[in-house]
């Protein structure tokens, strides 16, 4: 039943690098656009970066030039490549599609970046 399923996150230190991984459903990953959030303990949800079907994408300010999303759409599939990471990336990533019909929500996988 779970169509959209996060990997990849894990431990690191500041500066180290991780890359999450989305494998989602054909069915809503054709035509989607593509995001990831994040969520700490006591915060508000927040996107951090998205993709269109088409491929434009967007990042929060926050990771900028440290952040890379895309997807293959060959695979279904949708990743977030983490470079310098800093302890404030700390937090629950989810994956979320989002087409003309509803949205969908991950799971969530956890980053812990430590100083």
């Amino acid at each position: 039943q779970v169509q959209l399923v996060e990997s990849g996150g894990g431990l690191v230190q500041a500066g180290e690098s991780l890359r999450l991984s989305c494998a989602a459903s054909g069915s809503i990953f054709i035509g989607a656009t593509m995001g990831w959030y994040r969520q700490a303990p006591g915060k508000q949800r927040e996107l951090v970066a998205r993709i269109t079907a088409g491929g434009s994408t967007n990042y929060v300010d926050s990771v900028k030039g440290r952040f890379t999303i895309a997807r293959d759409n060959a695979k279904n599939t949708v990743y977030l490549q983490m470079n310098s990471l800093k302890p404030e990336d700390t937090a629950v990533y989810y994956c979320n599609a989002a087409n003309l019909a509803r949205v969908y929500w991950g799971q969530g996988t956890q980053v812990t970046v430590s100083s």
